[in-house]
């Protein structure tokens, strides 16, 4: 007798999903204080499946990194696959949300900048992808108007709001998908608020979305 595989779970997207995109720069203030240029559309990466990592496991510092920074962002999981998605019908094709965090090896990344190299080894380590408990639609009844925050050892470090972001949500999502097919359980990282920086081995780092969720890690190493 065949086994009778159970229907997957979108609450549960980080288990099965097959892929997250990033949004780089998109609010302005942040493209700044990185002393890049505000883009004028969105500037695209990969993290593999393998990055996703939740609340009770480490976030580990990858041996070639010497600065490993913190960015908290709105995360969109898609719940409908879809090429070439219209803006107009783009929020038919989101599930719901969740808070994410975009670790980053800065040194490597400003490295691979000056070389004109990919950002892979800075983005797509083990454990760069924290992620919040999934948020349902209904829960965020408008992402674009949405408080999130971020404090390293119980100091504040970015407090920013969703409608700051440069490209919104329904533009974002038809617009990756002109170019990658999005498929159930995807997460697109929508980009990062001001006030980046370093964390260091033991530190702990909370992020929310202002009374809607909440979640810690802790920083080690392999």
């Amino acid at each position: 007798m065949g086994i009778i595989s159970s229907p997957r779970n979108i609450s549960r997207f980080w288990e099965w999903g097959r892929k997250i995109i990033c949004v780089g720069r998109n609010y302005a203030d942040h493209a700044k204080e990185l002393k890049n240029a505000v883009p004028t559309e969105p500037v695209l990466f990969l993290k593999p499946p393998t990055a996703y990592v939740k609340e009770g496991s480490l976030i580990l510092v990858p041996s070639y990194c010497r600065d490993l920074h913190h960015e908290v962002e709105l995360g969109v999981v898609i719940g409908k696959g879809g090429t070439a998605i219209s803006r107009s019908a783009a929020m038919d094709h989101v599930a719901g949300y969740a808070l994410c965090l975009d670790m980053t090896a800065r040194d490597v990344q400003e490295d691979c900048k000056s070389k004109g190299l990919p950002w892979t080894l800075a983005k797509a380590f083990n454990t760069s992808c924290p992620v919040s408990e999934f948020i349902p639609k209904e829960k965020l009844p408008d992402p674009g108007n949405v408080k999130i925050w971020l404090k390293v050892n119980n100091q504040l470090r970015q407090d920013g709001h969703t409608s700051h972001m440069i490209f919104s949500i329904p533009f974002l999502v038809s617009y990756i998908s002109d170019i990658i097919t999005l498929e159930e359980g995807d997460l697109i990282l929508t980009g990062t608020p001001r006030g980046v920086g370093s964390v260091q081995e033991h530190d702990e780092i909370e992020a929310g979305i202002e009374n809607v969720v909440q979640m810690t890690f802790s920083v080690g190493r392999p």
